[in-house]
């Protein structure tokens, strides 16, 4: 008989479970103690089987269910049926990350990916040698739809208030710098708080706002500053600031990169710029999955000592 053929709708496979009880136990009573259920639902599923497989399948001896000879003849299928349901459907495989041939799928806001891309890489191909890593650019207003749908294990950024449907933990917290062209700006750094609000500002803007914080705090101060520029590219705002008298408030990461890579400087603002934490989300389903615990664990323990760059 064909599996198209077959009226599956009328046929309750849980008996296939209820006849391994009772082939194991040969008693109604003992198989329906193991099997968690009562000796009339046993009972009820016996005669069932009965029905099903068109035979008596256990004949009463003494106080013993004694299987019939086809009982014993689709014993060995029945359990291997359910051996590979089990083994094949319901178990899981522990995870080891050295045996791992997936894919790591991370999201990364640009300051994230930016900063933290190729550590992240480096310590997964570390332990899991052959595994693939796809980072995916996230922002505050998509990284609950993008964990959705592309399957994310992580999210790692500033995101303060995540979904409900997430998990959180904060992995350091950062803080705010200055950064311009020391041949530009030669003796006048660091600027005083009057020189900071006149010269122009180049604004780093993943939303692409041209205020953030800053101005609320100059103007608690009655001074105001005039941004010319900005952009949700920091590599953008580096080339920018490069020969012209520009100035950009930006995370002291972003601004060690730029002092390495541009021969820029960074320095203190003249105005306390509130720190911010960089944090690791996660979906709330996933907390207890073995391989997105192991990710969390390298991504932590990658950033529990951020290298700290003397200040210039």
């Amino acid at each position: 008989m064909r599996f198209d053929d077959v009226p599956w709708r009328q046929i309750d496979l849980n008996l296939l479970v209820a006849f391994a009880y009772l082939y194991r136990c040969r008693s109604v009573s003992v198989a329906a103690e193991q099997a968690c259920v009562s000796q009339s639902a046993m009972s009820h599923s016996l005669a069932r089987l009965r029905r099903l497989l068109d035979d008596v399948l256990f004949e009463r001896k003494g106080h013993i269910m004694e299987p019939t000879d086809y009982a014993n003849q689709v014993a060995p299928v029945i359990e291997q049926l359910l051996d590979m349901v089990s083994d094949n459907l319901l178990h899981t495989p522990q995870f080891v990350p050295g045996e791992y041939q997936g894919v790591c799928r991370i999201g990364l806001t640009d300051y994230a990916e930016l900063n933290f891309a190729p550590l992240i890489y480096d310590r997964i191909r570390a332990e899991a040698p052959h595994a693939q890593v796809s980072f995916v650019n996230v922002n505050r207003s998509n990284y609950m739809a993008l964990s959705e749908q592309e399957k994310l294990d992580l999210v790692i950024g500033s995101i303060t208030e995540p979904g409900q449907a997430f998990e959180r933990q904060v992995l350091y917290t950062e803080r705010h710098v200055c950064l311009a062209d020391p041949g530009v700006f030669a003796a006048e750094i660091p600027l005083s708080l009057a020189t900071f609000a006149q010269i122009e500002h180049a604004l780093v803007s993943p939303d692409g706002r041209l205020t953030t914080q800053v101005d609320q705090l100059l103007a608690s101060t009655g001074l105001t500053r005039r941004v010319t520029v900005a952009s949700r590219n920091f590599l953008t705002i580096q080339r920018l600031l490069i020969g012209r008298r520009l100035v950009a408030i930006v995370p002291l990461k972003m601004a060690q990169l730029a002092c390495d890579e541009a021969g820029l400087t960074y320095f203190a603002p003249p105005l306390p710029v509130p720190d911010f934490d960089i944090a690791m989300l996660w979906l709330s389903k996933r907390s207890t999955d073995d391989k997105n615990s192991w990710l969390r664990t390298l991504v932590q323990g990658a950033m529990s000592e951020p290298v700290q760059v003397a200040e210039r």
